[in-house]
């Protein structure tokens, strides 16, 4: 195997010379996907039981995770009352099993008054939510029941029609002080809350739920597609729970997986594990796969190149700007497809090796320019590629860190919208018009620093003025940029910096009025 061994613990990270903990993304089972609302407590001991006889754990799944319909109501003093017939011992008794094999704990509540489960009706359901009672309960879930891990969903929170970032920082701050370290913190809104979330949360999810069908996980990977920037510092996009052991085929399993693992997210299985297909199991072992997922950088995966449906991630492993970068290429159509992958865009000069992950095996030694791909219809490819990096040439604005991003109003802030006249097929609109709706490119390489020339491609239907700046330093303000279209005509502008040694960040804004839309930014030595 390519990696024999796969450190799933915390551990200290080197990026350049910064040295932080670092926290690899959740591995672990959930009830949710396969039984919903019918669980119990040997249902969940049966899925650790699983875990173990499969050899799961090994492979650093670790999380037995209980959803939704637990309850039996709140009494009236406020206390949560447990459903006693479908849990019989105990949640300590039953937590206790679980870590008694080794593995953890995670439990689920909301961060309303009534669960989704619930559907507002069920009284089971209703009022156990966090809301009011957060302290309480977090000291019930993680001290007197001892989980690990809990995740909080929105259903009861948008019924009350509350704040997101105000009772999610509520609940984190219950976590944090109810006694117990470590726990992890889920937030569950089913769209990209907004940059806040990376300050509370371990891993949060960007879309509505997963089902188990193509075109659910095809829908999924779509909206996930320019989110990549917000992944990073042990914090993570949730693209949802796995489908895989269930009903795709293994074309659909292998992209599924795929994708998870390149972008870093959660790997948190939904199949009943004692039915568990050869396959599936196997797939979801796959130890250079969870090398993806698990990489100490925790980085996120943008799109480097696409050609109609077919996409290619790409990622650092190990290493910023090191010898090893992530790949897949994943075709989300319904025909198969054979794509040339461009090494250039990949961040390659001259040959480079190829080693497939699915197949464990070098397919190409040394190559030069392109090597060529046959994905099937629905199917994806993922490599490790290893050779000598250049420096990043083209940044695509949908790649970068959207300060103001989110999902959850209505609100003009920067966003990714698609066109076919974009580079790549999109680019970032509504940038500018207040001092926080930025664009930053964080990772912008010089091997030496020095004078560099910035080409921006931009749009705009009137003259719009764009500010440059350069490691919070360097500041130019480009003035009536006006290419007399906001989507279908495209011009460039040149804009001259100096770069540092190794990684810099170009910032883009117009804090008083609304700067022009941009495509991308090209990067080249200045003579």
């Amino acid at each position: 195997m390519y990696y024999k061994k796969i450190f799933l613990i915390t551990a200290m990270c080197l990026t350049g010379t910064a040295a932080h903990a670092f926290n690899p993304p959740t591995m672990g089972w959930s009830s949710w996907n396969t039984f919903a609302l019918n669980i119990n407590e040997e249902v969940i001991k049966s899925q650790a039981d699983a875990m173990v006889a499969t050899g799961l754990d090994k492979a650093g799944y670790k999380y037995i995770n209980i959803d939704d319909g637990y309850w039996d109501g709140r009494a009236e003093d406020g206390h949560l009352r447990l459903n006693t017939k479908l849990f019989p011992s105990g949640m300590r008794s039953l937590v206790d099993y679980i870590h008694a094999r080794g593995l953890k704990a995670g439990i689920y509540s909301d961060a309303g008054d009534n669960t989704c489960g619930s559907g507002g009706k069920h009284a089971w359901g209703l009022g156990v939510g966090l809301a009011g009672h957060e302290k309480e309960d977090c000291h019930l879930y993680f001290i007197d029941w001892d989980f690990d891990f809990i995740k909080v969903d929105y259903c009861g929170g948008n019924h009350m029609g509350l704040d997101e970032r105000e009772q999610y920082t509520k609940i984190s701050e219950a976590i944090k002080h109810c006694g117990k370290p470590g726990v992890v913190f889920n937030v569950c809104r089913w769209a990209y809350p907004g940059t806040w979330i990376s300050d509370i949360a371990d891993s949060w999810r960007t879309t509505g739920d997963i089902r188990c069908k193509w075109s659910s996980v095809k829908r999924l990977i779509e909206e996930n597609l320019y989110l990549q920037a917000f992944t990073g510092d042990g914090h993570y996009n949730d693209v949802d729970m796995l489908e895989i052991g269930r009903t795709l085929s293994h074309d659909e399993e292998n992209t599924h997986m795929a994708y998870w693992c390149i972008t870093s997210s959660p790997l948190l299985i939904g199949c009943d594990l004692t039915k568990i297909p050869d396959y599936s199991l196997n797939l979801l072992k796959n130890p250079d796969l969870l090398a993806m997922n698990q990489d100490r950088l925790g980085l996120g995966a943008p799109v480097v190149q696409r050609e109609g449906n077919v996409y290619v991630f790409a990622k650092d492993m190990k290493r910023l700007q090191g010898r090893q970068r992530a790949v897949v290429v994943s075709n989300l159509d319904d025909v198969v497809h054979h794509i040339a992958v461009d090494v250039a865009a990949l961040g390659f000069a001259g040959g480079v090796k190829v080693y497939d992950c699915f197949t464990h095996q070098v397919v190409e030694k040394s190559a030069r320019g392109a090597f060529n791909v046959t994905v099937p219809a629905h199917g994806s490819a993922a490599y490790f590629v290893t050779g000598k990096r250049m420096e990043k040439t083209v940044y695509e604005a949908e790649e970068a860190w959207l300060k103001s991003y989110q999902e959850l109003r209505n609100r003009q802030t920067t966003n990714h919208q698609r066109s076919e006249a974009a580079s790549q097929g999109a680019f970032v609109g509504y940038l500018g018009n207040t001092p926080d709706n930025i664009l930053e490119w964080r990772n912008v390489y010089s091997q030496r620093g020095g004078d560099y020339i910035i080409t921006l491609r931009y749009a705009s239907g009137e003259p719009r003025d764009l500010t440059v700046e350069v490691n919070d330093g360097q500041k130019q303000t480009l003035r009536g940029l006006n290419s007399r279209s906001y989507v279908d005509k495209w011009q460039t502008v040149d804009v001259h910096v100096m770069l540092e040694k190794g990684m810099n960040t170009v910032r883009l804004s117009n804090p008083g009025a609304w700067a022009p839309n941009i495509d991308r930014m090209t990067l080249r030595r200045a003579l």
